[in-house]
């Protein structure tokens, strides 16, 4: 199952999450968390790796709608966003909302799903880049 949705910018990290966040927010995404998985890594384990910015992005009536038909949705609320570099390019790559659908095994999700999904690309393709 593929499980992301991707679009690859020839823009540094910095610049990609500062776009990503802007993009995010024309689509009424706030950030709720930002988790910056290699400076968490080095600073616990030590471990160096190319930068990698987890983005906790939340809809408020999505995720209210959601949590409506599924309290347990929660679990797999907020929509993460991660912005990471690989290669010489920055990746940002959404977590399909479909899988709010397939996990809990509730049809009732699909419309919300869809909504969100139908979102996430807009942003996702107002980055511009290339899509994967």
């Amino acid at each position: 199952m593929d499980y992301a949705r991707s679009v690859t910018l020839d823009v540094g990290q910095d610049e990609a999450i500062e776009m990503t966040r802007a993009a995010l927010a024309e689509q009424g995404f706030g950030i709720l968390t930002e988790i910056d998985v290699a400076a968490t890594l080095a600073a616990k384990l030590g471990r160096e790796m190319e930068p990698y910015m987890i983005l906790g992005a939340c809809n408020p009536q999505l995720a209210s709608d959601a949590l409506d038909v599924e309290p347990a949705i929660g679990l797999l609320l907020p929509c993460n966003v991660v912005v990471r570099q690989q290669g010489g390019a920055t990746l940002v790559q959404a977590l399909d909302p479909q899988v709010m659908v397939e996990v809990p095994g509730r049809p009732e999700l699909a419309p919300i799903a869809e909504e969100a999904t139908r979102r996430l690309d807009a942003a996702l393709a107002s980055l511009g880049g290339t899509a994967r």
